[in-house]
């Protein structure tokens, strides 16, 4: 029997609809499965269950993706074969606010408004995302509104990496994305890119990108165009052939290649100097070296000058720190100066150098113990002579200072307390220096020994305590010449004090307090001297002896006080309420016998005959020596304290508000029982007063009552019996320190910068008034003076211009030998003023009003260009008169991109 032949186009059509059921088939288990793989519902183990696709149309639209399947359970055994991993490797996960669209026919996902997906640590946030599985390709992009107003651009997130393009596309097999026109942010710059290629997680290229520090991302005020580079995130940027654009246009600024470091933390590199010209020291370099980040503790920056006529300086710069420890840092700074040429009369050589250490430990770290340090050394003209902008602020400083020191504290009954510190003192205008290496102090807490074990102690005599103190000394006097030389311990000297009080202390009328004290003392000194009379040269030789000697002193004191309160009441209806006196009172009684044991007389020979030297072989103590004269003596003083309280401006408080008039007003003077003559000492007048905020007023005054004869010589007599009044003025001196500001000016100022702490570090004044550092390119000197302008202001600056002023007052009076003269008067302020949105001027300056002339003075001008600096500092006159131009980018980043000029001071001969 023949077979029939189906005919051609019967086969076609079926074969047409079988391949079609087998593509739905195959559509509906893939769909199924990535829809359960990449969506919100739980995960479904393929090996037990039988997913059945579920008839639905060819379009549908919801606002979450949900996909309804059917299993059962499947009867065949586990296949051994192992399986291809699926193309994703993670679930993916999606959203949109607006609506989620799945297309079946070009197996597209379209989430609309707010949409995010998010696959293993790739996350994507838009107005709009295509998901094609059939490229296994996901698209972002912009929302565009009926304006034609984009919105909702695209933010793409990979580990730490975040970009802002207009669109991405990102493929998930290969990881690898395309990204129009991008932004993002690494560590400080930002990079703009028309098109970027991400080719794996640690490199992207980018075509016509633009790197800037500016945070007007939008349009930047300046950046660099690099027609191709290579960013690695974190890490770096290489660049072809770049060049800088400022506003848009282009400058000549380029170069052929270029590498932007990208860093999160310190890393080491270089530091480009600062150049510029002197008349007689020609071109210059200043402060480049090199920077070693050495570890998260530890750093060290090594920085040098160098000016064509062959001075040079060294500079050393080493911080550290550790956590809940300590932290400190070191420097050491060394110039050598040549003036003129070699040959020329005015040619001439100097080295200086100036050594500073800070240690601080931190008060958790060991509360027993303690190790400090402020050192600040080196050659006394140093800060006069140096040529580096970084002293610019210390050029009057005319003391230098150091302390080194460790205490150690032993708690128990009674404490010990121990320390060990080696101090420095140095008078950079006389050029001599005193030192103690070292000096050890130990004490022995208080003990009662007639104390009750329990209860408070009552009584003169449970309140008898003594204690035990020791301090011992090598100090050491010298020059500036002869500083760390041999012959500077030649002149050493070495001693050690001992001293025992015993004291108590008890009430008398339950108003007043009654305490007496006895001290013993015993002296060891290495140091004495022995004089004899020399007829031929007929003067006294002194000879100094090495040797251990002793002396022993006591005295005896007792005072009695009490406290005295004054009410003067106003009225709670009056704006002065009342006024509170406090008064002091105190007389004290002192005894010190006279110890003429430990003293030898020497016989000189004269045209006048033999008289009788006195001296004593201690008189070269560091402690002093014994007194050879009883003393008997009786003091008296009394301190007072003023307050008010005033009703409070504010209507709705409760309290009036409390305002001190005086915080002091002290009177104090004493009387010599034991004298024969000028038995009453000069009356000392104290006080001061914060009548005023930010203003602190302190005063002064000596009250003489003896007279003085026709040669200025003070005479037994009282200055009221000699036709005078009753106390003769003979000095007074008076400080004032005010500072005021504008409101909008005193929320922003930074009294704590830290061109100020480098000032104070080098012995310099806590304020501005002589002057601010003028090295602008060092960063760290300036970064608290760009955060405290990184508010923008206004674009219409209709209110009040900021402003500060800072005034210091000072005057001294003597008349002590009827000068009747004012020894020094002088006028000191500073100031800053924003004279606009981002300019700002400053000045520190003063009047000398003794010698009416004008004071050292610095003129100040900063100009904030946004990402840029602009600098100016002027000293108009002095010996160190200069001025200094600085215009650079403010981020660290790029910090070495800048352009500095300086006029340094000529010699002065």
């Amino acid at each position: 029997m023949a077979i029939q032949k189906p005919s051609h186009t019967f086969t076609k059509i079926h074969l047409k609809a079988l391949r079609t059921n087998i593509f739905h088939i195959l559509f509906a288990l893939s769909f199924t499965v990535f829809i359960n793989t990449s969506g919100y519902a739980q995960d479904i183990p393929p090996k037990k269950e039988k997913i059945v696709p579920v008839k639905q149309k060819k379009d549908s639209l919801a606002t979450n993706a949900q996909i309804v399947v059917a299993t059962q359970q499947d009867s065949t055994q586990q296949d051994t074969i192992i399986k291809k991993p699926g193309f994703l490797k993670d679930r993916v996960k999606y959203d949109a606010s607006g609506y989620t669209s799945m297309t079946r026919k070009d197996q597209k996902i379209t989430l609309y408004d707010n949409a995010i997906i998010k696959y293993e640590d790739m996350e994507i946030t838009s107005g709009i995302i295509v998901i094609d599985y059939s490229k296994n390709e996901v698209y972002a992009g912009r929302l565009k509104d009926s304006l034609g107003n984009y919105s909702q651009s695209p933010v793409f997130k990979q580990g730490s990496d975040v970009i802002e393009p207009d669109s991405i596309r990102f493929n998930f097999d290969t990881r690898k994305a395309l990204i129009f026109n991008s932004r993002t942010e690494q560590s400080g710059g930002y990079i703009i890119a028309d098109r970027t290629k991400k080719e794996n997680d640690s490199v992207y290229f980018i075509s016509r990108g633009k790197f800037t520090t500016s945070e007007d991302v939008d349009n930047p005020e300046y950046y660099f165009l690099m027609r191709n580079a290579k960013v690695v995130p974190g890490k770096k940027v290489v660049t072809g052939l770049t060049n800088m654009f400022i506003a848009d246009v282009p400058t000549p600024i380029g170069l052929p290649f270029a590498y932007f470091p990208l860093t999160q933390k310190r890393t080491s590199g270089v530091i480009f100097p600062s150049f510029g010209e002197q008349n007689d020291r020609g071109y210059f370099l200043q402060n480049g070296g090199y920077y070693f980040a050495i570890s998260d503790y530890l750093d060290l920056a090594v920085l040098g000058d160098y000016y064509t006529n062959g001075s040079y300086g060294l500079r050393i710069e080493n911080s550290y720190a550790v956590r809940y420890k300590f932290r400190g840092n070191l420097s050491f700074r060394f110039e050598n100066l040549i003036n003129s040429e070699r040959g020329f009369p005015d040619y001439s050589k100097n080295n200086i150098f100036n050594l500073r250490w800070s240690h601080n430990q931190d008060a958790k770290a060991n509360p027993s113990s303690r190790f400090s340090a402020s050192v600040n050394l080196g050659s006394s003209r140093y800060y006069q002579q140096s040529i580096n902008q970084t002293n610019q602020s210390n050029f009057l400083n005319n003391t230098l200072s150091s302390s080194v020191s460790y205490s150690k504290t032993f708690q128990g009954e009674p404490q010990v307390n121990l320390s060990l510190t080696a101090t420095h003192s140095q008078n950079t205008n006389t050029e001599s220096i005193s030192m103690t290496l070292p000096t050890f102090q130990g004490s022995v807490g208080r003990i009662f020994p007639f104390a009750p074990k329990t209860g408070a102690k009552k009584g003169i005599i449970q309140n008898i305590n003594l204690q035990y103190n020791t301090r011992a000394e090598n100090r050491i006097q010298t020059t500036d010449s002869l500083f760390f030389k041999k012959e500077m311990f030649d002149e050493a000297k070495i001693g050690m004090q001992h001293s025992i009080p015993l004291s108590t202390n008890f009430k008398l009328l339950d108003h007043l307090s009654i305490s007496a004290s006895a001290n013993f003392q015993e002296t060891w000194t290495l140091n004495t001297v022995e004089k004899r009379f020399d007829p031929v040269l007929e003067e006294v030789i002194t000879n100094e002896k090495r040797g251990f000697d002793a002396f022993r002193t006591y005295n005896f004191s007792a005072s009695l006080g009490t406290t005295l309160y004054g009410i003067y009441d106003f009225g709670d209806d009056k704006r002065i309420q009342k006024i509170r006196h406090v008064m002091r009172p105190t007389i004290s009684y002192n005894i010190s016998p006279a110890f003429d044991q430990y003293y030898d007389t020497v016989e000189v020979i004269d045209a006048d005959g033999t008289t009788q030297q006195e001296y004593t072989r201690f008189e070269n103590s560091i402690f002093g020596q014994p007194s050879n004269t009883f003393s008997s003596s009786v003091g008296l003083s009394i301190t007072n304290n003023f307050e008010a309280k005033v009703r409070d401006k504010d209507s709705t408080a409760t309290e009036p508000k409390k305002i001190i008039l005086l915080n002091n007003l002290n009177f104090s003077t004493a009387y010599n029982i034991a004298g024969d003559s000028l038995k009453w000492s000069p009356v000392r007048v104290t006080g001061g007063t914060t009548l005023l905020k930010n203003m602190s007023i302190n005063f002064g005054a000596t009250l003489d009552p003896y007279a003085l004869d026709n040669n200025n010589n003070k005479i037994d007599k009282f200055n009221i019996d000699n036709g005078g009044s009753l106390f003769r003025l003979t000095s007074a001196n008076a400080t004032l320190n005010y500072s005021f500001s504008s409101k909008s000016a005193s929320d922003d100022r930074n009294t704590n910068s830290a061109s100020q702490q480098e000032s104070i570090r080098s012995g310099g004044r806590a304020d501005d008034l002589f002057g601010k550092n003028q090295d602008f390119a060092n960063s760290n000197l300036n970064s608290n003076d760009d955060k405290q302008k990184k508010n923008k202001p206004d674009d219409l600056y209709n209110y009040k211009i900021p402003w500060n002023i800072r005034i210091a007052y000072a005057v001294n009076y003597n008349n002590s030998r009827r000068q009747n003269e004012i020894s020094s008067h002088s006028l000191m302020f500073s100031g800053d003023m924003d004279i606009a949105p981002r300019w700002t001027i400053g000045a520190s300056s003063g009047y000398d009003l003794k010698n009416k002339g004008v004071t050292y003075t610095q003129l100040r001008f900063e100009r904030d260009l946004l990402s840029w600096r602009m600098n100016f500092s002027w000293v108009p006159f002095s010996a160190n008169k200069q001025w200094n131009f600085f215009i650079g980018i403010k981020s660290s980043i790029l910090k070495d991109i800048k352009y500095e000029k300086r006029r340094q001071r000529d010699r002065q001969l």
